[in-house]
């Protein structure tokens, strides 16, 4: 049996949507953020060192990282589903997407939530107004046009087809949901960039995503 050590509002909510995706069973152990710090709890440490989730373990073994676990998944079970037939260019475009989401389009995200709190963090009055200065100016000169950047690419590529490989829903849609459902919390993504509001629209929409929602709880980066 698969079980899922689910981190609330964290990646690993599209675990349990590629699970549904598939219709495989499994088991949720839930754990919760700190409310102050906002970081895992130390039993995450039990399951793997590093603390983190998403973490799958299935029989002996114990897998982290999203892309790992997604490829793991879609492999072992998948049975040809959610996955374009190798040698295709769609395949090329899964396997882009699906590194893509974690290796490019989070770092700047990870930096806007990083810069913001460093604003509303506390610390001695006099530090306030210089701390706030140098956050402001790397949001500003930095991070911000870098999220720009990658939305403009995104929303382009998906003027190619229905989803990021290609014409048929496939897993690199679920990796590449965290990244985007980060920018519309958070990262201005809207209306303004209408093809991808319209990928989380129909994201959404998906019951099996529905399912993994009401699986997960309360899922702190959706609007």
């Amino acid at each position: 049996m698969i079980t899922v050590h689910h981190l609330n509002n964290s990646r690993s909510q599209r675990v349990l949507w590629l699970l549904e995706e598939l219709e495989l069973p499994y088991e949720v152990k839930r754990y919760e953020r700190d409310p102050a710090t906002m970081r895992a709890p130390a039993a995450l440490r039990a399951v793997h060192p590093l603390g983190k989730s998403p973490v799958i373990t299935d029989g002996g073994d114990t897998l982290a990282e999203s892309g790992a676990i997604v490829e793991y998944l879609v492999e072992r079970y998948g049975a040809g589903r959610l996955v374009p037939p190798p040698g295709t260019k769609e395949r090329l475009r899964y396997t882009y997407w699906l590194h893509y989401a974690e290796g490019s389009a989070m770092t700047p995200l990870l930096m806007k939530l990083v810069f913001s709190r460093i604003k509303s963090s506390r610390m001695p009055f006099f530090a306030r107004p210089i701390a706030r200065g140098i956050a402001d100016r790397v949001l500003a000169q930095l991070v911000d046009p870098q999220i720009a950047l990658h939305l403009d690419y995104m929303e382009s590529e998906l003027g190619k087809s229905a989803w990021f490989a290609g014409a048929e829903f496939s897993a690199a849609d679920i990796q590449m949901s965290f990244p985007l459902e980060a920018a519309a919390a958070r990262g201005g993504l809207d209306e303004r960039r209408p093809k991808l509001a319209d990928f989380l629209r129909r994201i959404h929409a998906r019951p099996a995503y529905q399912r993994a929602l009401e699986k997960g709880g309360p899922y702190g980066l959706l609007r």
